[in-house]
């Protein structure tokens, strides 16, 4: 387990999520009010890039796909994808399937996430 700086604290600020490549992972970071939290940067639905996505209001993550929406803080699934209408069918085949989460720490002004 290494801890890798991936960026400073000024660098996002609140409500703000950026995608970064850390140790060969593809990880989004993103500054919710309470601090610093980091998950895998696709989507468990079909792998849509989550940084395109929306923060939304207690701590959730929207996909910008199919509006799947995620746990910020672990990960797990709020609800699953739902849009267009129809993607439903494709749910029985792609079941639900949390976000993997990094722990994060920020240590004078650098925000490091845990790549294990």
């Amino acid at each position: 387990m290494t801890l890798h700086t991936v960026c400073r604290t000024d660098e996002l600020k609140t409500g703000q999520m950026k995608a970064f490549t850390v140790a060969d992972q593809k990880i989004v970071v993103y500054h919710l009010d309470d601090g610093f939290y980091a998950t895998q940067a696709s989507c468990t639905h079909l792998f849509a890039p989550l940084a395109k996505g929306k923060i939304l209001e207690d701590c959730k993550v929207q996909c910008p796909f199919h509006h799947a929406r995620f746990d910020i803080r672990t990960g797990a699934v709020i609800d699953w994808a739902n849009f267009p209408p129809g993607i439903q069918l494709l749910n029985a085949v792609r079941g639900k399937k949390a976000l993997k989460t990094y722990k994060v720490s920020v240590k004078a002004g650098a925000v490091k996430v845990k790549i294990l």
